[in-house]
């Protein structure tokens, strides 16, 4: 044997010796394997006996939790292999709903549903993806026809003495944990990372239009012109009702949507006057406005009160992100159709109540827009607001407007 045959078998004989020594890699670790003895399912069998601990720990009572369930399960089951047990729906929505409602990592959810972080990173988008799929038909239902437009202005004439109107509309900074060399794409005017959510919302606190994913750097109220929503109302898509009359007026007054001085005026779309021009039946129209239009920040306060992944920047991939948001839109509405004043308690419906009492630091990392420049309104879009001005200090007037302006 020469000498390249001697070197060809040492090194042969070193792999061969590195082979025999390499330990295997663990399948998963040996307490995940014991699931069904250290997951919190087994805590939610007890908390059944304890029905405000079972509210609190996954935002629903026992009977909407086993309804959404139900409704989940074709979209989220797995089946058995010969390997292992598959994660269950109920597992799989439990930690889910718990995500939602804590924030918490994955590696930190990890050891209370003992599924590890790997899996959850699949099984909540999964679940999220489902719970918005089963529920946004019925749930979140954008109004298609002149009856469901005049739905929602009874309940804001009724509930907030606010003729006409169709929902309070405003947006808000979703902040997130940025993609890697994505450079500014997404930094705000306020130093962070965001997608914006723009919703709408009825009388009663619930979503009538959601859109996500706006980058942050659309900071100011120009947001609304990249919706679905914005292109179908400028082309008159939206089949809103003919003007009528309001309450102890003769006047026709046109439908309209609300929102704060970030957006534009329109026909169809009031803000408040400008406060460097306020008279007194100016302040009085800006009070009438601010008070229907404060539901919609009101919504958001409830859904980061109950939903605390808005209380962190949310750190997914961006189309995980669209998902959870989505999904928690979704729930909220549910639960409020569901359950209403357990959910949340909506009795401050007193006439001088402009808002629900949502401690402030409950919107969490949900920050406002930034206020637009003052955009250069069309005569006609001032004399509806000016209509409107003038109903608020005559038939429509209310007795204690004067004493909060």
């Amino acid at each position: 044997m020469n000498s390249t045959q001697l070197i060809a078998v040492a090194v042969a004989s070193v792999i061969l010796s590195k082979k025999k020594t390499r330990k295997r890699s663990v399948w998963t670790k040996e307490w995940l394997l014991k699931r069904k003895k250290f997951s919190h399912i087994n805590l939610l069998n007890e908390l059944k006996l304890h029905p405000g601990d079972w509210f609190n720990y996954l935002r629903m009572d026992e009977h909407t939790y086993f309804e959404l369930l139900n409704l989940v399960t074709p979209l989220i089951m797995k089946n058995n292999t010969k390997l292992r047990e598959a994660i269950s729906p109920h597992e799989r929505l439990t930690v889910t709903l718990r995500y939602l409602a804590t924030g918490r990592s994955y590696e930190d959810l990890k050891f209370t549903a003992a599924i590890s972080a790997q899996s959850l990173g699949q099984i909540i988008p999964e679940t999220c993806s489902a719970i918005y799929q089963v529920l946004r038909k019925k749930y979140l239902k954008f109004p298609n026809n002149e009856t469901e437009w005049k739905a929602i202005a009874t309940q804001f004439e009724q509930r907030w003495d606010f003729p006409n109107c169709l929902g309070s509309v405003d947006g808000k900074h979703v902040q997130i944990i940025p993609p890697s060399n994505c450079g500014s794409y997404f930094w705000n005017y306020k130093g962070t990372n965001s997608l914006v959510l723009m919703a709408i919302a009825n009388a009663n606190y619930e979503f009538v239009m959601i859109d996500f994913g706006a980058n942050g750097r659309l900071s100011d109220g120009g947001v609304i012109e990249h919706t679905l929503f914005h292109h179908k109302l400028i082309n008159n898509e939206l089949k809103i009702p003919q003007p009528s009359s309001p309450i102890n007026s003769n006047k026709l007054l046109p439908y309209v949507f609300i929102g704060d001085e970030a957006f534009s005026l329109r026909n169809d779309f009031l803000k408040p006057f400008s406060q460097k021009e306020l008279d007194k039946e100016k302040r009085i129209f800006n009070y009438r406005l601010s008070r229907a239009r404060r539901v919609i920040e009101n919504t958001f306060g409830i859904l980061a009160s109950k939903f605390r992944i808005f209380n962190h920047p949310i750190n997914l991939e961006l189309e995980n992100i669209e998902k959870v948001v989505m999904a928690s839109c979704v729930l909220h509405n549910f639960l409020r159709k569901k359950i209403g004043e357990l959910y949340v308690s909506t009795n401050n419906y007193e006439v001088e109540k402009t808002e629900l009492d949502v401690p402030p630091d409950t919107m969490g990392c949900l920050i406002s827009l930034e206020k637009g420049h003052n955009r250069n309104a069309t005569e006609s879009a001032k004399e509806v607001r000016n209509a409107y001005k003038e109903y608020f200090i005559s038939g429509g007037a209310v007795e204690w407007q004067n004493n909060l302006i």
